[in-house]
């Protein structure tokens, strides 16, 4: 994939999630609203860790970035409750990021980044669904719209597994795919 063809695919990546936004607004569901917001913000990230870094991301790299940003605004829509694999998905898709980023800076560092990864993942993980849990029983009692949903502790579980299937991911591939960010090419 070429430089140019990247940065239209990037764009396309955007206003689909305008889209998702607008459509929130029109299903006045604040939950696909916010995520969109923060999902159009996070489609920068390669652009601002390649500057602050100095590294360059392959084309493929920040398409895969962004469009995890992507089927998480998505999700927001329906998906999350009506594909069932969607949510186990994005929890793979998304360690995978958070792992990469633990596992260049690791390198970048001197350190082993494997069990980083790993601990990186099983922490933010643990911390994200006490967030989503306790966001969702805030908006339950205060009677509105929670703008993240806690689906019990199978969904829990579930989630877990699934960004350790990402961070496994990253400790087998990641010295190959990320090679280009950790400065070992």
């Amino acid at each position: 994939m070429k430089q140019s063809d990247t940065r239209v695919v990037e764009r396309g990546i955007r206003w689909a999630i305008v889209a998702v936004f607008i459509e929130g607004v029109r299903r006045r569901a604040p939950g696909a609203m916010v995520n969109a917001i923060f999902s159009l913000v996070g489609t920068f990230v390669p652009e601002l860790f390649e500057r602050v870094f100095g590294v360059e991301f392959r084309p493929w790299q920040r398409v895969y970035v962004e469009s995890a940003m992507l089927t998480h605004s998505l999700g927001m829509l329906g998906p999350y409750d009506d594909v069932w694999w969607w949510d186990h998905l994005t929890h793979a898709h998304t360690a995978t990021i958070v792992g990469g980023l633990v596992h260049v800076v690791s390198h970048r560092r001197g350190r082993d980044p494997d069990s980083r990864v790993v601990a990186t993942i099983v922490c933010t993980g643990i911390i994200w669904e006490l967030a989503e849990y306790g966001i969702h029983s805030a908006a339950d009692r205060l009677g509105i719209e929670p703008i993240l949903v806690s689906y019990g502790r199978a969904d829990t579980v579930l989630d877990l597994v699934f960004n350790l299937v990402g961070a496994f991911l990253v400790v087998l591939f990641g010295d190959r795919v990320l090679r280009n960010l950790t400065n070992e090419e």
